[in-house]
């Protein structure tokens, strides 16, 4: 028996962690940057939709978008149904695109890494203490990162490390996933097990473990059906 049980939050609840780990608010929550943990501070896209499986959906706005055209925007978004596929696309995204005089869109699937998930090989955390051990050979570009993409989890083959997940956006309630498997250990579940190794770290501080990805990279939404994570919606954005 587990000491207790998790209570999942809504699907909408989760659409709520997942914007505000992806980027950073004002006062209005109007959106203004990425929320990456490293320094450098990228803008935010001009609009963001969340989809939910319940049949809800969540905007929100970059600080510079006129009134005008949130009022409208805010109607169509309440119109839009309940999403079941993750690769179709917003019943309004034409009148989006055009209101918003977008250049380009992205889309993807939005999942909760379940309670249930855990390592089916041995993972390893990566700190300051370990990361020249096992980051030479692949992953030299996270030595940078490290302190700020914590928790961060490894799978080591040959003394070092071939599948990483870590914190890439992370707030008081929720963060979100970072993967990367090394080209020629792919396939092996190893990406999987790192998943589920950084979901229990990142559930022993108290957040939600969420992993989003987008609609075109396959491989990665086979690791969350490898993985049975759970989906609550689509995310939708127009820069």
């Amino acid at each position: 028996m587990r000491e207790h049980e998790e209570i999942i939050p809504t699907a909408h609840k989760l659409m709520e962690f997942h914007v505000e780990a992806l980027f950073t608010h004002d006062q209005n929550r109007r959106l203004r940057t990425i929320n990456e943990p490293w320094p450098g501070e990228a803008s935010a896209p001009r609009f963001f939709l969340g989809r939910t499986t319940e049949g809800t959906a969540l905007c929100r706005f970059r600080h510079d978008v006129p009134e005008r055209l949130i009022s409208q925007l805010e109607k169509l978004c309440a119109d839009e149904p309940i999403v079941k596929d993750f690769q179709t696309k917003p019943k309004h995204i034409e009148a989006y695109m055009n209101l918003l005089q977008g250049e380009r869109y992205t889309m993807g699937p939005c999942f909760l890494v379940p309670e249930e998930a855990v390592p089916t090989m041995q993972v390893v955390k990566i700190t300051r203490e370990n990361m020249d051990e096992v980051l030479r050979g692949g992953f030299e570009w996270l030595i940078s990162e490290i302190d700020f993409a914590q928790p961060c989890i490894a799978l080591v083959r040959e003394s070092r490390a071939v599948s990483i997940c870590r914190s890439v956006r992370i707030t008081t309630k929720a963060h979100e996933a970072g993967l990367e498997t090394l080209d020629q250990f792919r396939g092996r579940g190893y990406a999987a097990a790192v998943v589920a190794g950084w979901a229990m770290a990142v559930r022993e501080i108290g957040k939600f473990p969420l992993y989003s990805t987008f609609s075109e990279n396959l491989a990665s939404q086979r690791v969350a059906r490898k993985s049975a994570l759970s989906f609550y919606g689509v995310n939708f954005t127009v820069t």
